[in-house]
């Protein structure tokens, strides 16, 4: 099985996107400002280059905004917050694991390359699927209550 798949960013727009900073990345980053920095840059890079990171972070934040219109409880807004930021975590983890993927497959395929790269899409799909339970069992009600008190 030899299939070609879809080309990765080309070099040129990564290395835009990918600082020259990193030429050492393998070192330990040398003071926490520097770890903070590095975080940051994978999440601009996921949002810069992963649709359904923008997706995630869009719907995260109408789930909190809603949660704050509707006077929700303390705990409830922070379980929203808390199951939103796992899918976020988790694309962010499913993004690392598809390029450390392709970066080892080198543009070919391979059985065991589709199995992580699925794997890890199914975990972003099984958090997305438990938050919205979570946040459709704390918004539905309350929302409910307002669209029938506005009739």
């Amino acid at each position: 099985m030899s299939q070609k798949i879809s080309p990765s960013p080309t070099p040129t727009s990564l290395q835009t996107l990918v600082s020259n900073e990193r030429e050492l990345s393998w070192k330990v980053a040398s003071n926490l400002f520097i770890s903070f920095k590095y975080a940051w840059a994978g999440i601009s890079y996921s949002f810069q280059t992963q649709r359904n990171f923008r997706i995630h972070v869009s719907v995260c934040a109408m789930a909190i905004a809603l949660s704050v219109f509707l006077h929700l409880e303390a705990v409830e807004i922070a379980v929203i917050g808390i199951t939103s930021g796992l899918v976020l975590a988790l694309e962010l983890l499913n993004t690392a694991i598809e390029s450390v993927v392709d970066l080892t497959v080198k543009q070919t395929y391979h059985e065991l390359a589709k199995i992580a790269k699925d794997c890890a899409a199914g975990a972003v799909l099984v958090s997305a699927f438990v938050a919205m339970l979570v946040a459709g069992t704390l918004l539905l009600p309350p929302l409910v209550r307002l669209i029938i008190s506005a009739l």
